[in-house]
């Protein structure tokens, strides 16, 4: 969620400074060195956001993948004798 948070910002950021740039009638995809150098401004963040986002979306599939196959594996407890507790053993009514 923080990635795509930051994704949106950096995208917001990036829209903002183009659009800023473009109002005295330069535009963004010029080949002068000021817009290539407006067009890299984010591209190393929005690069790294989006890496990030791809990594977190494989480990969380990967997690819930593991979580899956190891459902109803959990050790027993040795102190457990099959008893269970309800609200009135554990207020003595």
């Amino acid at each position: 969620m923080v990635c795509i948070g930051l994704l949106v910002i950096i995208f917001a950021l990036d829209s903002f400074n183009a659009a800023t740039y473009s109002v005295a009638g330069k535009s963004v995809n010029d080949a002068t060195d000021e817009a290539r150098g407006i067009r890299e401004l984010y591209s190393g963040a929005r690069t790294g956001g989006i890496i990030t986002l791809v990594i977190s979306g494989v480990v969380a599939v990967a997690a819930a993948v593991v979580l899956y196959l190891n459902r109803g594996n959990a050790p027993l407890d040795e102190d457990d004798d099959g008893e269970d507790y309800d609200l009135d053993d554990l207020t003595g009514r």
